[in-house]
């Protein structure tokens, strides 16, 4: 017997146990098939890839790296492979010592069957290009990352970093801010309308408050980390974007894989 109040219907819950089809990591087939983007896109579609613990922390002793485990490793690295491009913010390159993309040969193979690059660009979003130049962005990476600056900031990052990065101006109103709109309508017309975006916390909230988040990736790490520990978004700014379930993906180490999209 199920009590139901008079103000409110049932809810029809759905365990979500063993009896779902199993399935290794290195099944290239069946993860392109939970994470391939759609079709024929004629503008930016925006995934974000996060992960939080249990009490909704975004980092472990400061990086989201110290949340992960080897099935979420798999997964970022298949979001990777998937994407024209990856965004991510200039805190979380400095915080997270971010790289250009690695992949193998297999993969650059799969990704130019597709009529992709063979690798991704790092797009990284920062208003200033406050950055020094033996950092990994610049000096471990086949591919020159994409600065994307304000419009004060461009020539002044032209002249330090043109011989290692494209220099991108993506103002929009405010000539000392980047507008994250701006940004995708640049990254479309360039053909790289794949968009994984890592983080961090403000670009996610940007993106977010602006409705220009189609979907997320969200892992659930089985670990409590308390303190101060940011939340994925974090911004002035509040949305209420209703989303629907994807799929959900689990493995024995306890970790729960989530994807929504937008529900439109």
């Amino acid at each position: 017997m199920v009590y139901v109040s008079d103000a409110d219907a049932a809810t029809e819950l759905t365990a979500l146990g063993p009896a779902g089809s199993a399935f290794d990591t290195d099944d290239d087939a069946r993860l392109a098939a939970f994470y391939s983007y759609p079709q024929d896109l004629d503008r930016c579609w925006v995934r974000a890839n996060m992960i939080a613990s249990l009490d909704g922390g975004a980092t472990d002793d400061g990086k989201s790296g110290g949340l992960a485990g080897p099935g979420d490793k798999a997964l970022f690295s298949r979001m990777r492979q998937e994407a024209d491009v990856i965004l991510v913010g200039a805190s979380t390159v400095r915080i997270e010592n971010y790289s250009g993309a690695q992949m193998s040969l297999a993969e650059r193979r799969e990704r130019q069957q597709r009529g992709q690059a063979e690798l991704p660009p790092i797009a990284v979003i920062t208003h200033g290009a406050d950055f020094e130049h033996d950092a990994k962005i610049f000096t471990r990476t086949e591919v020159p990352p994409l600065i994307v600056t304000s419009r004060d900031s461009v020539e002044d990052a032209r002249s330090r970093f043109a011989a290692v990065a494209e220099v991108i101006d993506a103002s929009g109103a405010h000539s000392d801010r980047v507008d994250v709109g701006v940004v995708l309508a640049t990254l479309a017309e360039r053909g790289l309308r794949r968009v994984l975006c890592e983080g961090g916390p403000g670009i996610i909230s940007l993106l977010i408050e602006n409705e220009l988040l189609d979907e997320l990736c969200m892992t659930i790490a089985p670990v409590l980390v308390g303190g101060q520990a940011r939340r994925i978004a974090a911004g002035s700014g509040e949305a209420h974007t209703r989303m629907r379930r994807s799929h959900l993906l689990s493995d024995d180490e306890g970790y729960l894989y989530t994807r929504y999209v937008k529900d439109e």
